[in-house]
């Protein structure tokens, strides 16, 4: 299934190696990884399922398919900027969201809005909003995704 990784653009070097391993698992179990293309978040799940032959989209916020990361290997251009959001969410059959700023919680905005499966690791924490399952683990946030879809 194709899964959406949803979260920050600039991360800590922990925050990309927790998002490069969540690539390399998806990549072991068959999904391809759908996220926004560029870098923090986006480029270290990409380069994590790439080393593990997994397929990598990246849904563009300009209309310049070289701006992706070198690790997507089918970009999209959309030239909506952030408007593209929904259409990073829309793409994945679930969700896992990494760390994020107010990108992420647009994102996670239209996952919850879409029924979207939503697995959190290290993401907003949102009183009074149900739907997000804030696990530890990538492994634990792939089964997750898997169960619920």
């Amino acid at each position: 299934m194709r899964v959406s990784v949803i979260g920050g653009s600039s991360v800590d070097t922990a925050t990309a190696g927790v998002a490069k391993e969540l690539g390399e698992i998806l990549a072991d179990r068959g999904h391809a990884v759908v996220c926004g293309g560029r870098g923090g978040v986006m480029e270290a799940v990409c380069r994590g399922a790439r080393a593990n032959d997994g397929h990598t989209i990246g849904i563009l916020p300009g209309d310049d398919p070289g701006m992706a990361n070198e690790c997507v290997q089918t970009p999209i251009v959309t030239d909506i900027n952030d408007a593209r959001n929904p259409l990073v969410v829309m793409n994945g059959a679930a969700v896992i969201a990494v760390d994020g700023g107010s990108g992420t919680l647009s994102e996670l905005g239209h996952a919850l809005t879409h029924g979207k499966p939503v697995a959190g690791l290290d993401t907003h924490r949102i009183d009074g909003v149900d739907g997000i399952e804030h696990v530890d683990t990538p492994a634990e946030a792939v089964d997750y995704v898997e169960a619920s879809v």
